[in-house]
């Protein structure tokens, strides 16, 4: 089997960067003029996924309608001759890509969002994404990588980094058997963490992972935490590290959303001249 359906947890609130994301979502927070969600989901159909889960809450409609049609703006760009913008537009959403919305009742962890998404998946391998981890790199991306990892090897993955030993208390931390992932520990504290090769948002996933997630008992604030879900199946599945290629930006803190903007932003040639231009004068 190869990998057709993407999970995309997007449910929650985005604190951090209020009070933009009071009614705005962060997923739909921009990297110069795209917003994250639309990288990821184009960095999906790279990989050859046709259908996308968007797991969302009751204040994340933004999301989906960014991917429908806007026929009002599209027959105004039209008429005023704005093919480029045009086309911009209608490429949202990549051709044969399908869009499936499923709600997260409550807030209950990485884990209960991608156990929502059980009925739409059913009993085939899937990916999930984590959008605020954008993952710049060649080729067709990260999780096109890990898919030909499957497709090649039956082996599932989690994209992994290495991290300072001072921060393993933020991650999933994996240990490792020759080239086999034989541990997985959710946000250890330095001192006794196995590794500092942390787990982050790119996942290839057996179905399994559903029935073992309904198994994991909850943890703080009632959290379902998809490492457990996931170290539960170790013994009985192969997963394989996937030590991806590229940068990786952590688009959920600020500093990271920043970064993305900026290292974006210097690869369009007119854009980049301007943007260096002013640095010099104001910054440099």
């Amino acid at each position: 089997m190869t990998i057709d359906v993407v999970v995309l947890p997007v449910a929650g609130l985005g604190s951090r960067f209020l009070p933009a994301t009071k009614v705005i979502p962060k997923e739909m927070l921009p990297i110069v003029d795209v917003p994250l969600i639309q990288l990821a989901v184009h960095e999906a159909a790279r990989a050859g996924v046709r259908q996308v889960v968007l797991v969302t809450s009751g204040s994340k409609r933004a999301i989906e309608d960014h991917f429908d049609h806007f026929w009002e703006l599209e027959t105004q760009l039209a008429n005023r001759g704005k093919h480029e913008q045009l086309a911009q537009v209608q490429a949202v959403l990549p051709e044969d890509v399908s869009i499936v919305v499923v709600r997260q009742p409550q807030p209950l962890g990485l884990g209960h969002a991608v156990l929502c998404a059980k009925d739409v998946v059913g009993n085939r391998p899937f990916a999930v994404m984590l959008p605020d981890d954008l993952i710049d790199g060649p080729g067709a991306g990260c999780l096109a990588d890990m898919v030909a990892l499957y497709e090649s090897s039956g082996a599932c993955s989690l994209a992994v980094e290495e991290v300072h030993r001072d921060h393993t208390d933020r991650y999933g931390i994996v240990s490792l058997l020759g080239e086999r992932i034989s541990g997985l520990v959710e946000k250890p504290l330095p001192a006794v963490a196995p590794s500092t090769l942390a787990v982050v948002g790119r996942y290839i996933l057996p179905p399994q992972v559903f029935a073992a997630l309904q198994h994991v008992q909850p943890g703080s604030g009632g959290e379902i935490q998809l490492t457990d879900g996931i170290a539960a199946l170790l013994a009985d599945i192969e997963f394989r590290p996937h030590r991806f290629r590229g940068t990786r930006y952590d688009c959920g803190t600020k500093l990271g959303h920043l970064q993305a903007n900026l290292a974006y932003a210097f690869k369009d040639p007119v854009l980049a001249t301007a943007l260096l231009a002013w640095m010099h004068e104001h910054l440099l």
